[in-house]
C-alpha cells in the first residue's frame, strides 16, 4: 500500500442512511472474495449466515472506511453476545450485554470492497474497532472469521481457537473462531 492510498482512507461511524451503500459492498465482497475458498454452493449459502446486524449501527459501533467518497470497506465491534450473523439470521443473535471484565468484545461484519483488498482497508477498520473496544474497557476481542478473512486476522495478531461448520440449509460452511488479547 502506498502512502497516498493510506492518506485517502477516511473512517466514520455508520448511520442507518448508509445501509443501501454498504449492503451492496457486502454482497459483492461475499460473492467475490470467498470464491477462492468456498464452492459456488457455499458462497450462495453464506448469505444466510452473513450480513449486517443493524444493532451495531444503533449502538454506534459500525465503521465505514471510504476512499474518494466510495465505500472501501466496513466492519464493527460489539459489546453484545452475538458472535456473527445478520438481521435475517435471528437464531444466531443474542443482544445480551457483555461484561468487559470477563468477556471479549466481538468483531463483527467485516467486509472489504473487492477493488480495495490488500490496501490496508481491513487493517484500518480492525485497528479502529479494537481501539474502541479497548476504550470501552475490553481486554480482548473475538470473531467468527470466514476462510477468506482468516489470513488478515492472523497477521493482525488473532489466533484460531476453534474451527466450526455452520449449516446454511443443507450446505455446510467452514468458519474459524479467532481471538486476540490486548
Amino acid at each position: 500500500m502506498t502512502d497516498s492510498q493510506n492518506q485517502q482512507l477516511t473512517t466514520r461511524w455508520a448511520t442507518m442512511d448508509d445501509l443501501p451503500a454498504f449492503k451492496a459492498v457486502m454482497q459483492l465482497a461475499i460473492d467475490t472474495l470467498q470464491a477462492d475458498v468456498l464452492t459456488p454452493e457455499q458462497v450462495v449459502a453464506s448469505h444466510a449466515v452473513m450480513g449486517l446486524d443493524t444493532q451495531l449501527i444503533r449502538d454506534g459501533t459500525y465503521l465505514i472506511a471510504e476512499r474518494d467518497g466510495e465505500i472501501a470497506g466496513c466492519g464493527g465491534w460489539s459489546n453484545r453476545a452475538t458472535l456473527f450473523g445478520g438481521d435475517h439470521s435471528t437464531d444466531l443473535r443474542n443482544p445480551e450485554l457483555l461484561d468487559p471484565a470477563r468477556d471479549p468484545a466481538k468483531i463483527r461484519a467485516m467486509y472489504t470492497a473487492p477493488a480495495h483488498v490488500r490496501q490496508g482497508v481491513g487493517r484500518l477498520i480492525l485497528k479502529t474497532c479494537e481501539e474502541a473496544a479497548a476504550a470501552a474497557g475490553f481486554t480482548s476481542v473475538e470473531m467468527m472469521a470466514t476462510l477468506a478473512g482468516e489470513r488478515l486476522y492472523a497477521v493482525a495478531g488473532y489466533r484460531a481457537v476453534e474451527r466450526v461448520e455452520v449449516m446454511a440449509g443443507e450446505v455446510s460452511l467452514p468458519l474459524v473462531r479467532m481471538r486476540k488479547a490486548f
